[in-house]
């Protein structure tokens, strides 16, 4: 049996977040997969737009470059808006997976209709930019907030928690979905949970990406580095993105 390590990365700074989303990789993965959770040392605490994706994509390869020159099997970006997910594949060799991209297509295979539950109303705007871009948005029935910021779901847990499960509960109701996806990184560990409550699947895109990626990895199948995935060109990288260099 082989053994497998998968590097999950926080993108945001909080390392509470990053140990609640470890846990909730551990449950979810085989036995021979070893989860290696990181983050960045600088940068936002949370990632609640545009600009907070643009300052954390950096870090977000640092850490890709840092677990190609470990070895690690995949890389997980865990972050609902997937940042810099396509700059990660160009950098890494092994499978780079992002938990918005994996928890829809889990979704789908369940569901004909799924609904998103994610945090403050700006969210939503970057979800359906999301869901357009991979080809999901006829398969969405709504998306749903909790009006909570992303650190509330460590600083006020039992009160987003309960929001949670009341917009699932509505958009079960109102808006005739098979399936929830979890729209943060934050929200890792409570799917199940919330799936014997609600009666549908609800789906936490750590614990699907963390299974998307181990399933490439048994197949052999890495990055293809054919077309727009190949390695960056060849050029000089100055100042904090020297290390990026994957030559």
């Amino acid at each position: 049996m082989s053994d497998y390590c998968i590097q999950l990365i926080n993108p945001n700074t909080c390392q509470a977040m990053t140990e609640k989303m470890a846990r909730a990789a551990r449950q979810a993965a085989p036995a021979d997969t070893r989860i290696l959770a990181v983050n960045p040392q600088e940068g936002v605490p949370s990632i609640e737009g545009h600009f907070d994706e643009a300052v954390a994509v950096t870090g977000v390869l640092q850490q890709i470059a840092a677990g190609r020159q470990q070895g690690v099997d995949g890389h997980i970006i865990a972050c609902f808006g997937d940042p810099g997910l396509r700059a990660a594949r160009e950098l890494a060799t092994a499978p780079v997976v992002g938990i918005a991209e994996a928890a829809m297509h889990m979704a789908t295979l369940v569901a004909t209709k799924f609904s998103i539950v994610t945090t403050l109303p700006r969210t939503v705007i970057i979800a359906r930019h999301l869901l357009q871009q991979y080809g999901f948005s006829d398969h969405c029935a709504s998306v749903r907030t909790i009006e909570l910021p992303v650190l509330a779901l460590e600083e006020q847990e039992a009160v987003a928690r309960e929001e949670t499960r009341r917009q699932c509960l509505e958009a079960i109701k109102y808006d005739h979905c098979g399936a929830i996806v979890l729209g943060c990184g934050g929200m890792a560990g409570i799917a199940r949970e919330l799936t014997r409550e609600t009666g549908v699947p609800v789906i936490d895109g750590v614990s699907a990406a963390v299974r998307l990626v181990g399933a490439l990895a048994a197949l052999g199948l890495t990055t293809s580095k054919h077309g727009d995935l190949a390695y960056p060109l060849k050029k000089p990288l100055t100042g904090m993105f020297a290390g990026l260099n994957p030559f």
